[in-house]
């Protein structure tokens, strides 16, 4: 990538917490220099897919790219830590673009409590006993009841984390649809989910709310002891993660679905 005119790039570089990370960026910015997050071109994220989630948020209104480098301990939505040439990598790094989902989650009160998910939006029992949902697609119920652990959605960025954990499907990003998985589904007990199309609305009704206490969580936020939670993808919203040439973030969703 380059900057908006002649002047040289304008880097921010943001860290976990973790030893590692921190002593990077101390390095990088020393030899790169290092611009205000809110000045940056781009960012570089140094820590593991759990940050770059929370370097996402951060950017969600002002949209700056973010490149990560591997600080952390799985790595995939990063690239691998190199201090030398930084600048030829980021010029010639490969773009993907993701949209969020919005989760509107009903508590027992009536408030509604509202947040973003870059990878998922999740519904998970409180309790020893498992949770019942109501499942609806664009107003028009789907499954009456599901008696579960609980149920996701994720987007394509998302699929390869909690959702195949769940045996979810891993998605391409230009597939243009959302995965709706079970977590530990008991009944129906054959019910693997479902492929949606990307622009669809997702309703879960918490059947026995009183009795069954379900919790509902956009990527780190949580709402507990929720009655209903609607999902949308926010397709105005566009974030943009960098990837090293030949490093793309739909190679690496290919070589996913191969791995052993």
């Amino acid at each position: 990538m380059t900057s908006s005119s002649d002047r040289p790039l304008r880097i921010a570089f943001a860290a976990s917490d973790r030893p590692e990370a921190l002593e990077a960026r101390a390095r990088l910015a020393e030899r790169y220099g290092s611009a205000p997050e809110e000045q940056a071109d781009v960012i570089v994220a140094l820590g593991g897919d759990g940050f770059m989630l929370e370097t996402l948020h951060t950017v969600m209104e002002r949209r700056t790219p973010v490149f990560g480098m591997n600080r952390g301990s799985v790595g995939f939505l990063m690239n691998d830590y190199e201090e030398d040439g930084l600048l030829e990598r980021l010029s010639g790094a490969g773009r993907a673009v993701i949209h969020p989902l919005q989760m509107d989650a009903w508590t027992e009160s009536g408030q509604v409590h509202s947040g973003l998910a870059i990878n998922e939006v999740s519904l998970l029992r409180q309790t020893r006993q498992s949770a019942k949902l109501r499942i609806s697609v664009d107003g028009r119920v789907r499954l009456e009841e599901l008696a579960c652990d609980g149920c996701l959605v994720a987007t394509a960025a998302g699929s390869t984390a909690y959702n195949l954990s769940a045996h979810g499907p891993i998605i391409p990003l230009d597939s243009r649809v959302l995965a709706l998985t079970p977590i530990s589904a008991f009944r129906p007990r054959r019910w693997r989910g479902a492929l949606l199309p990307h622009q669809a609305t997702v309703c879960f009704e918490i059947l026995e709310a009183d009795k069954r206490p379900v919790s509902a969580t956009a990527d780190n936020f949580e709402v507990r002891r929720v009655t209903r939670v609607d999902v949308r993808e926010r397709r105005d919203i566009a974030l943009t993660m960098l990837f090293d040439e030949g490093r793309s973030f739909e190679e690496r969703v290919l070589a996913e679905q191969f791995a052993s």
